[in-house]
């Protein structure tokens, strides 16, 4: 199978059928989320794995009742750092070096000068880039999930509030940033499920653009 193809199959599944994912291939998806690149390697965030009944029951309670996340095999949750702070780069940094066999100092002017622009930015800001670099490795799972035939849910609907109160997130450092329910679709009740994929034509979504483009343009609005 190719990428192309696994990505035509996936879906938006509706409806889950609690079948259990094997062992391997949850360990697969979480590794390609693993391996998905972030911004100066920080990786500022992190998944919860959640397969407990009890605990997916509460889950969906403050997720407008979504049957995927109480019918999926795993329920995987993105969580993302509230803010950077010079300490927790360095953290990440050193531990970088280590594996690398470098001495710490190797990135301290890279460190900080990425510090040096983080840290006037605020911590709401932080929150919400520490947020956007989940959602590649958010990608990166569904695509692995779509390469194993393991159906994935994207899920923005909860409320963030309520599910870091309830997953104690509050005082982590980490804040919930986005659900993905791993299993597998539930044919018969399952309305989109043989519905036709419907995309943006490449026409329209791939424009590609020179420095002509924009002056041409910029000449013809003065005009």
């Amino acid at each position: 199978m190719s990428l192309l193809e696994d990505l035509t199959w996936r879906y938006a599944t509706k409806k889950m059928n609690g079948e259990r994912i094997p062992a391997d291939k949850l360990n697969y998806i979480l590794e390609a989320a693993r391996l998905a690149p972030s911004s100066s390697g920080l990786q500022p965030y992190k998944i919860l794995v959640i397969s407990d009944p009890a605990l997916l029951a509460k889950i969906r309670e403050v997720s407008f009742n979504q049957s995927q996340v109480t019918d999926c095999s795993h329920l995987l949750v993105f969580v993302a750092w509230d803010g950077y702070s010079e300490e927790r780069i360095t953290r990440v940094f050193n531990y970088t070096m280590d594996q690398r066999g470098l001495p710490h100092q190797t990135m301290a002017d890279y460190k900080q000068n990425l510090w040096s622009m983080y840290e006037p930015l605020g911590q709401e800001w932080h929150a919400q880039h520490a947020a956007k670099q989940s959602y590649i490795a958010f990608a990166m799972a569904i695509a692995a999930a779509a390469e194993q035939r393991v159906d994935a849910t994207p899920i923005e609907g909860f409320n963030a509030e309520q599910l870091d109160t309830l997953l104690q997130l509050k005082g982590s450092g980490y804040r919930s940033a986005v659900l993905l329910p791993l299993g597998y679709r539930q044919e018969s009740e399952d309305w989109l499920v043989n519905m036709k994929k419907v995309r943006t034509p490449m026409e329209e979504f791939a424009q590609e653009l020179t420095l002509a483009d924009l002056t041409s343009a910029e000449e013809q609005a003065a005009q």
